[in-house]
C-alpha cells in the first residue's frame, strides 16, 4: 500500500476546540476527552506511549501463547501458521481503526461509546454487554492459569477449587490499582516473566527425546501434521482460539483514554502487535514441532514436570497480571458508566472509591464463577473469541470504518475496494460469532461427557495435555 493511500486511511481529522466545563465546583479543561484536566481533580491522563505499548503487550501476549500450540495440533502446522498471521493482521488493522475512530470522536471511552456513535443506544448497550462478557471470560482464563500454576508448584497439595479462590484473590488485589499509570510498572514484570517462562519451555521441549506427556517406551503416535483433518466444530474452535489470542484490542481503548497523548496510540499498537505476532508464530511452531499432539494446555506444562515447575514459578506473576488487567478494564468500563459526568469520577470521594472497589469485587467474583464452571484454558479463550471478541474486534471496527468513510462507496475504484473489504470484515466477524460459538459449545459438551472436565467446582486438576 502506498504512503499516500495509507495516510488516507489512517489519519484522522483533528479538532483543537477546548472549552471550560464545570464538574461540581471543579473547573476543568474540556478537549472532548472523558477524563478532564484541571485544578482540583485527579489527572488520569498520565500514561506514556511506551508504557501503553507494554500494557497492550501484557493484555495480548500471556494467554494466546499458552494455547496456540494445541490449536495447531487440531489444524496442522501450515493452516495453524496461516491462522496466526491472518488473524493477527486483521486484529492489528482493526485496532488501528478503533484508534482512528476514537481520535475522530474523543468522547469515546470504550467500544460501547463507539457503538453508540454508529448505531445508537441499542448498539451501545449490546457492545457494552459483549465487552464485559469477553473480558470477564478472559479474566477467568487468567485465574485458571494461576490456579494451574499453583497446582503445579504444590504438587496438587490442595483442592483445585481452593487454588481458584486464591487465584481470584490475587487477581482482584492487582486489579484494584486505580490508574493504568500505576499498574504499568507491574506489566513490565508480568510480560518479562511470561516471556521468559515460555522461552524456557520452548528450549526445554527441544532437549527431550520424546514429548514429556507421551509414552516413554515403545511405539506411539507423535501426532505432528502439516495439515490436520479436524471436524468443523474442532477446526472452528481452534481458529477461534488463535483469533482470540490477539483479539483483545477493545481493551486498548480505556488505556488510550489515559494516555498523555492519544495521537501516539498507533505507535504503541504497531510495536505491540508486531512483537506479539513474531512471538506467537515462532514459539507455537517450535512447541508443536517437538510435542505434536502431546502439547499441554496451557503449554507451559509441555516440557516435563521439572521444567513445568520452573516455568510456572517464573510465569505466575505474568499470569496473575494478565487476569488483573482483564478485571481492571471490565471494572473500569462499569465504573465510568456509573460515574460519568459526575464530579465523583475524578474526585477522591467515598462514592468514587466505593464504586471502584465494588466494580472490582463484582468482576472478580463473576470471573471466578466462570473459571470454576469451565476450567479448561483453551475452551474459555475460544468461547470468549467467538461469542464476544468476533463481533467486537472484527464486525464493529468494520462498521466504524464505514461510518467515517461513507463517501468511499461512491469514490474511485480503490476506495470502492476498501469499502467492500470492510463489508467483508463485518461478515467474517458474524460468521466467526455463530460458527465459533457453536463449535466451542459442542467441544465443552463433549469434554463433560468424556470426563475431560469432571464437574464445576471440582477438586480435580482440569489442565489437559491435548
Amino acid at each position: 500500500m502506498s504512503a499516500e493511500k495509507s495516510e488516507d486511511i489512517i489519519e484522522a481529522p483533528r479538532s483543537d476546540s477546548r472549552e471550560s466545563i464545570s464538574l461540581g465546583k471543579i473547573e476543568a479543561d474540556n478537549d472532548g476527552e472523558i477524563f478532564k484536566r484541571g485544578e482540583g481533580i485527579e489527572d488520569f491522563r498520565t500514561v506514556h506511549w511506551i508504557h501503553t505499548s507494554v500494557i497492550f503487550l501484557k493484555l495480548i501476549f500471556a494467554t494466546g501463547v499458552l494455547t496456540i500450540p494445541s490449536a495447531m495440533y487440531t489444524l496442522g502446522a501450515f493452516p495453524g501458521a496461516i491462522n496466526v498471521l491472518g488473524w493477527q493482521f486483521l486484529n492489528t488493522w482493526c485496532a488501528l481503526i478503533q484508534g482512528q475512530f476514537r481520535n475522530n470522536h474523543a468522547g469515546c471511552h470504550s467500544i460501547a461509546d463507539m457503538g453508540n456513535v454508529v448505531g445508537g443506544k441499542i448498539v451501545k448497550e449490546l457492545s457494552g454487554i459483549l465487552f464485559l462478557v469477553a473480558f470477564i471470560i478472559v479474566a477467568a482464563s487468567g485465574m485458571v492459569g494461576v490456579s494451574t500454576a499453583l497446582n503445579a508448584l504444590s504438587n496438587h497439595s490442595l483442592c483445585t477449587n481452593y487454588f481458584s479462590i486464591i487465584a481470584a484473590a490475587m487477581v482482584g488485589v492487582f486489579a484494584s490499582v486505580r490508574k493504568f499509570e500505576k499498574i504499568a510498572w507491574v506489566t513490565w514484570v508480568g510480560f518479562i516473566s511470561v516471556f521468559v517462562a515460555v522461552f524456557i519451555v520452548v528450549v526445554g521441549v527441544t532437549t527431550l527425546d520424546r514429548p514429556a506427556a507421551a509414552p516413554q517406551e515403545g511405539p506411539y503416535d507423535f501426532g505432528y501434521h502439516v495439515f490436520g483433518h479436524p471436524t468443523f466444530a474442532a477446526s472452528i474452535t481452534a481458529a477461534s482460539t488463535i483469533f482470540c489470542s490477539g483479539a483483545g484490542t477493545s481493551a486498548f481503548l480505556p488505556v488510550m483514554s489515559e494516555m498523555r497523548n492519544p495521537r501516539e496510540y498507533s505507535k504503541a499498537v504497531t510495536w505491540c502487535m508486531g512483537l506479539v505476532t513474531a512471538a506467537y508464530l515462532s514459539f507455537s511452531l517450535v512447541v508443536y514441532k517437538y510435542c505434536g499432539q502431546w502439547v499441554a494446555s496451557p503449554s507451559l506444562g509441555s516440557a516435563g514436570p521439572l521444567v513445568k515447575k520452573i516455568a510456572y514459578g517464573i510465569g505466575i506473576i505474568g499470569l496473575c497480571v494478565s487476569g488483573a488487567l482483564y478485571v481492571h478494564v471490565s471494572a473500569k468500563y462499569v465504573f465510568v458508566r456509573i460515574l460519568r459526568n459526575s464530579r465523583h469520577l475524578q474526585a477522591n470521594t467515598v462514592v468514587h472509591w466505593g464504586a471502584w472497589m465494588g466494580c472490582i469485587s463484582a468482576m472478580t467474583v463473576i470471573s471466578f464463577l466462570i473459571a470454576s464452571g469451565v476450567p479448561i484454558f483453551n475452551y474459555l479463550l475460544s468461547l470468549a473469541g467467538s461469542l464476544a471478541f468476533a463481533p467486537l474486534a472484527l464486525s464493529l471496527p468494520g462498521w466504524l470504518w464505514i461510518h467515517d468513510h461513507a463517501d468511499y462507496y461512491k469514490g474511485n475504484w480503490w476506495k470502492k475496494v476498501l469499502y467492500g473489504l470492510h463489508v467483508i470484515l463485518i461478515v467474517i466477524g458474524l460468521f466467526l460469532t455463530v460458527g465459533g460459538t457453536y463449535g466451542v459449545i459442542v467441544q465443552i459438551k463433549d469434554a463433560y461427557k468424556d470426563g475431560t472436565i469432571s464437574s464445576a467446582f471440582s477438586c480435580a486438576d482440569n489442565s489437559n495435555s491435548s
